[in-house]
């Protein structure tokens, strides 16, 4: 059967079965059962009005902290060009029906406005009836929802896809992913294509996941540390186990109830729970509170001695092991000896001659510093490299400029540290360059990295007002880079 005959017979169907005759056939035990839930929410088949429309400033922040933002890029990578190609559009909801993103089309956009097909509508089976993106979030599987189908009679001459899109952490419903189109581009691989979509986006949620979990390890393994041998367990905040001690002495995952300071283990044990910076540390009654860790401060920008502070201990650093530690700071999750040596050295280098500086730097600083099997940091450890970049990230760009007290380490010609040096610098540069500050300009320029940049005194040239008595220093220091 042709779409036209196909949609011809639904509509005969959707009258006989909601005009309470006699009916030749039965829906499909899908739609028939969609229909059930939206009459029983009070959906009006010959609703002319749009559903519920939020407001786009609800809309911004509904996408702003929604996790489908993270995965958008390999949406549209999926599903637009498709869409686009064959006059449909692609939509992506939150768990409660609601579009916060649709592309595609223009011309189909243009006709889906008219039944509010659109950014900030609400779609869910209570506001709107059946259709793909709310019935797909009721059942939680795919669907295509095709002409009469739609319990609303005004979204007859549409057709649509739609698969849900699950959180690989909780496994909670995120939203869905919908091709939506008039009724004459009906095609039977869209249930196909969205369901690939939301695997594929499930997917990706799943590799970020795992990111994370390695530096939530990374960054508070040392509170699992500090119980020496007794029973503990490192919880994400959703109360998953990401590491434990002894092994395979819990469950992948644990209820951990909001402000509890205990929780049951599900064996009829009962666990202490200890809220961290990020997730918990799980321990049994009566083994010890955490022992606290010491502090390290790392200096390692600028033409100056580089210099670890231990605890208020100043203590003046080397080249190489400044290096090291530069390393260590850089890669939380630790490095082999071998790994270090080619990141110190390149292919010349000798892991003994890393283990042997690994010893005395060790030594030097005291325990509780530096761990091995990988060699790692499990200080508290702060530097003044990881704030510039924090800064950068965050575009706080006064600040980033506050802390970079030049290159780091100037001196070093550590295949991993020149890479990390210049993508460093050349990111605050081009950062300064975009936002044209000319305060900010002249301050990176009295830097060691800025005082011999010809293009930040061309800059400044231009964006110093006439007036202002920096522009001699400006001019003089160009005349003589340009020389």
């Amino acid at each position: 059967m042709d779409a036209p005959d196909q949609a011809r017979r639904l509509s005969e169907l959707y009258d006989e079965v909601l005009g309470g005759g006699r009916a030749t056939a039965d829906p499909r035990p899908l739609v028939a059962a969609s229909w059930e839930r939206s009459l029983a929410a009070a959906v009006d088949p010959e609703l002319d009005a749009p559903p519920v429309i939020v407001d786009q400033d609800m809309v911004a922040a509904l996408r702003e902290n929604h996790p489908l933002q993270a995965v958008l890029p390999v949406l549209r990578q999926t599903l637009t060009t498709i869409a686009d190609e064959a006059s449909h559009i692609m939509i992506i909801t939150d768990a409660q029906g609601t579009i916060l993103w649709r592309e595609g089309s223009s011309e189909v956009k243009r006709q889906a406005d008219r039944i509010a097909l659109s950014e900030g509508a609400i779609w869910s089976e209570e506001k709107i009836g059946t259709n793909g993106m709310g019935t797909s979030l009721a059942v939680g599987r795919p669907v295509q929802i095709h002409s009469a189908e739609h319990l609303v009679r005004r979204i007859h001459e549409w057709t649509c896809a739609a698969a849900p899109v699950h959180d690989p952490d909780t496994g909670k419903l995120l939203g869905a992913v919908d091709v939506s189109g008039p009724l004459r581009t009906v095609h039977p691989a869209m249930v196909a294509l969205v369901t690939a979509a939301a695997q594929l986006a499930e997917g990706q949620l799943k590799v970020r996941m795992a990111a994370a979990d390695e530096m939530l390890r990374a960054r508070n393994m040392r509170h699992l540390m500090a119980l020496g041998d007794a029973p503990g367990a490192l919880l994400t905040p959703t109360g998953r186990v990401l590491a434990v001690q002894p092994l395979e002495w819990l469950p992948d995952r644990l209820v951990v109830p909001d402000g509890a300071d205990r929780i049951d283990l599900g064996d009829g044990r009962e666990g202490l729970v200890e809220r961290l910076d990020e997730g918990f540390l799980l321990r049994m009654p009566g083994t010890p509170v955490r022992r606290t860790r010491p502090s390290l401060r790392l200096k390692l920008l600028g033409a100056g001695q580089p210099i670890a502070i231990v605890g208020g201990r100043e203590i003046a650093l080397t080249l190489r092991r400044a290096e090291v530690l530069a390393l260590l700071l850089l890669q939380p999750t630790g490095l082999t000896a071998e790994q270090l040596m080619l990141q110190l050295y390149g292919d010349e280098g000798n892991p003994t001659t890393v283990r042997a500086e690994m010893h005395r730097l060790r030594n030097l600083l005291g325990g509780g510093v530096l761990d091995t099997k990988p060699y790692r940091i499990i200080a508290d450890v702060t530097g003044d490299v990881t704030e510039v970049q924090k800064a950068l990230r965050s575009g706080d760009l006064p600040k980033a400029l506050e802390l970079y007290a030049g290159p780091l380490l100037a001196r070093s010609d550590a295949p991993a540290l020149r890479s990390e040096r210049d993508e460093i610098d050349a990111t605050l540069r081009r950062a300064l360059l975009d936002a044209g500050n000319a305060d900010l300009l002249w301050q990176f320029a009295q830097t060691s990295t800025g005082a011999e940049d010809l293009e930040i005194f061309e800059a400044l040239a231009t964006g110093l007002p006439t007036d202002d008595p920096r522009r001699a220093a400006v001019s003089a220091r160009l005349t003589r880079l340009l020389d």
